[in-house]
């Protein structure tokens, strides 16, 4: 068993450390907002309000915060405290460009760093079902291995630093693509007078079928818009996503179609809706892309 820090506990975090406290490794978890960790620490993990005090005491820190940004300053925190040689490995979803950076920073004071985006969603980190794309040393990476099952039914290298949220770019360009064929869909479907739920069930049970329709479907059905994932955080991976479309000369057009339908609900207030409620901006009369 490990010694491990976990940094971020929002609605993919919190259940993914409590994974780990439940597989019996030693964790230690912050959270910008300290209330979010009081969950944790009923469960056996150790909480800290410092982050230099979580990184002088972990083997490894996982990370699973918003942005570029928010990994950068949670690394500058935690470095100065933390032992050579210190494998950090965030989760969250960056620029593959800014993941690059973490890792040549990080070589470059003598610790070690690996990309390692999640795919699976909410539900996915509940159930400790989630699929990683892991960017880096293929030698870090087998060492990690078998923490990163205590959460991940599948974790695969899948290439140097930088390479694993390549990786979640290309993961989220086909999410994009399902959410609104998904979408698209059911508001076709309404506003024909058809059993939205016989749709749905029939639909999602054939060739049209997907994550998307068996995960969100019902969410569209009980017009439940709590996240799940948000519009913001969708929103902020197609931006990514359209940074590295232009640097590799890759046509997105359906990815920034979604965009531009998800900015629509953004504009309305609506940020922190679940991406399912694309089905509104669809079934709105009159609408055109």
């Amino acid at each position: 068993m490990a010694k491990v820090g976990f940094v971020g506990l929002g609605v993919m975090g919190a259940p993914m450390a409590g994974h780990l406290v439940a597989h019996g490794h030693e964790v230690t978890v912050w959270n910008r907002t300290p209330s979010k960790a009081e969950p944790l620490r009923q469960l056996g993990a150790t909480v800290t309000a410092d982050l230099s005090a979580l990184a002088a005491v972990c083997e490894a820190v996982f990370l699973c915060v918003a942005r570029d940004e928010d990994v950068s300053q949670c690394l500058d925190a935690m470095t100065p405290a933390a032992s050579p040689g210190t494998l950090f490995v965030d989760h969250s979803t960056t620029s593959p460009g800014a993941a690059l950076g973490f890792h040549q920073r990080l070589s470059e004071k003598g610790f070690r760093f690996l990309d390692a985006p999640v795919t699976g969603g909410s539900m996915g980190a509940r159930a400790g079902t989630l699929t990683l794309f892991v960017g880096g040393s293929k030698a870090d990476f087998e060492e990690v291995a078998p923490i990163l099952q205590s959460y991940a039914k599948r974790a695969e290298h899948v290439g140097p630093g930088g390479a694993g949220q390549a990786m979640k770019m290309a993961n989220q360009i086909a999410v994009g693509g399902a959410l609104l064929g998904l979408c698209e869909s059911l508001a076709f479907a309404q506003k024909a007078g058809l059993d939205l739920a016989q749709a749905r069930e029939l639909i999602g049970g054939g060739a049209g079928g997907s994550w998307a329709f068996d995960h969100y479907g019902p969410k569209i059905l009980a017009r439940d818009w709590a996240p799940g994932f948000s519009i913001a955080h969708q929103r902020k991976d197609f931006g990514y996503c359209t940074d590295m479309a232009q640097t590799i000369n890759a046509s997105i057009p359906g990815t920034l179609l979604v965009d531009r339908l998800l900015e629509v609900l953004e504009a309305q207030g609506h940020a922190g809706w679940t991406t399912a409620a694309l089905y509104e901006v669809l079934l709105a009369k009159g609408f055109e892309p």
